[in-house]
């Protein structure tokens, strides 16, 4: 019988190119916010690879998206920056939500707390 690496580890994300992981943020702000986000995916060339990550309010109200242009095979995880998010006013918190090419959006949302 035949057993792949991948069957034996239990479809570990490894073997294949899941949703899209935000593993960190980092956010400062002095009138708008700059993001600096870091992803992880198993970028698999064009055809598959963390194509966008965006600010949110809890509402789901959109702010900005970053747009990733290329697949980030050889560069995992990576970080990549956003400035000029405006906040609405009593906001404290945003998510991020973050997507790829091939799933959408992963259900993981990331909630930061806004500097003071």
């Amino acid at each position: 019988m035949k057993y792949s690496i991948c069957g034996l580890l239990l479809l570990s994300p490894a073997c294949f190119a899941a949703e899209v992981s935000i593993v960190g943020v980092k956010v400062e702000c002095a009138g708008s916010c700059t993001f600096s986000v870091t992803l992880e995916h198993n970028d698999e060339g064009w055809h598959h690879y963390a194509d966008q990550w965006d600010v949110v309010t809890l509402s789901g109200k959109l702010l900005k998206s970053r747009v990733l242009h290329h697949p980030h095979e050889n560069e995992q995880p990576f970080t990549r920056s956003l400035s000029g998010v405006m906040i609405p006013a009593g906001e404290s918190q945003v998510k991020i939500r973050a997507r790829d090419s091939k799933h959408g959006y992963s259900e993981q949302e990331f909630v930061v707390d806004l500097p003071n």
